[in-house]
C-alpha cells in the first residue's frame, strides 16, 4: 500500500449482512480504503462511535437509508451532531424524494444508489473524503423534486405572515384593490406580494393560488 497514512477508514451501516459483505468486497479492490467497522442500524452506529477511540473512528460512513430502529437520515443527524468531522455517504436502493432531502439536510455529503458500480462507489467515497458531493443525475433530480414538493406542501412554506394574509384574501376572491384597502397597503405592494406568492408556491395565476390555499386547509 503506498503512503499508509493515506488510508481512508470506512464504516458500513446496513441492516443486511449480504450488502455489507458486498460493499466490503467492493472496497477491498481499492487499497486506499479500509473497512474498520460495521453496524446493522443507525442506533448501533451511534453506539459504536460513542465508544470508538481515535483508532476506531472512521473517516467516512457508508449509511443505508431504510433501516430498523433508526433510519439513515436520523442516524446521519445524530452522528453529525456529535462528530461533525465525519463524512457520510448515503447508499440506498430507494429514491424517495422526501428522504433524499432529509438525508442531505441532515448533512450527508452524497447520496448514492445501490445500483452503482464499484468504480462509481469508490469515486463517491473519494469525493466525500475531500468533502465534495457526488450525485448521479437521478439523485440530483429527486433532490430537486423533493425540495420543490416541500416548498408547496409545507405550512411553514416560507411565506411571511403578510403573504399568507394576502393569499387568504385572494382565496376569498378579493381583488388587489380590496386587499389593499383591507390591509391598508398600496396596490403596488399587494402586487409585489402576489408575485412573491406565485414565485414561492411555483404557481401561474391567482386561481391556482386560491386552490392552493384551499388545499392547505387554510381556507374553509
Amino acid at each position: 500500500m503506498s503512503m499508509s497514512n493515506e488510508t481512508i477508514k470506512v464504516m458500513i451501516v446496513d441492516d443486511h449482512d449480504m450488502v455489507r459483505m458486498g460493499l466490503k468486497t467492493y472496497l477491498m479492490l481499492e487499497p486506499k480504503f479500509q473497512v474498520i467497522a460495521e453496524a446493522g442500524d443507525g442506533q448501533q452506529a451511534v453506539d459504536y462511535l460513542s465508544h470508538a477511540g481515535d483508532d476506531g473512528m472512521p473517516d467516512i460512513i457508508l449509511m443505508d437509508l431504510m433501516m430498523p430502529v433508526m433510519n439513515g437520515a436520523e442516524a446521519t443527524q445524530a452522528v453529525l451532531e456529535r462528530f461533525p468531522h465525519l463524512k457520510i455517504v448515503i447508499l440506498t436502493s430507494f429514491l424517495e424524494d422526501d428522504l433524499v432531502v432529509k438525508a442531505i439536510e441532515a448533512g450527508a455529503v452524497s447520496y448514492v444508489l445501490k445500483t452503482v458500480s464499484a468504480e462509481e462507489l469508490i469515486y463517491a467515497l473519494q469525493g466525500a473524503y475531500r468533502g465534495m458531493p457526488v450525485m448521479t443525475g437521478d439523485v440530483a433530480q429527486a433532490l430537486t423534486r423533493g425540495l420543490r414538493q416541500r416548498t408547496v406542501q409545507n405550512d411553514e412554506s416560507g411565506l411571511t405572515e403578510r403573504e399568507k394574509e394576502v393569499l387568504l384574501l385572494i382565496a376569498e376572491g378579493k381583488t388587489n384593490k380590496d386587499i389593499g384597502e383591507e390591509l391598508h397597503i398600496s396596490i403596488k405592494t399587494v402586487k409585489t406580494h402576489v408575485s412573491n406568492l406565485l414565485m414561492k408556491c411555483e404557481l401561474e395565476d391567482r386561481t391556482q393560488l386560491a386552490i392552493y390555499a384551499h388545499r392547505q386547509g387554510w381556507v374553509s
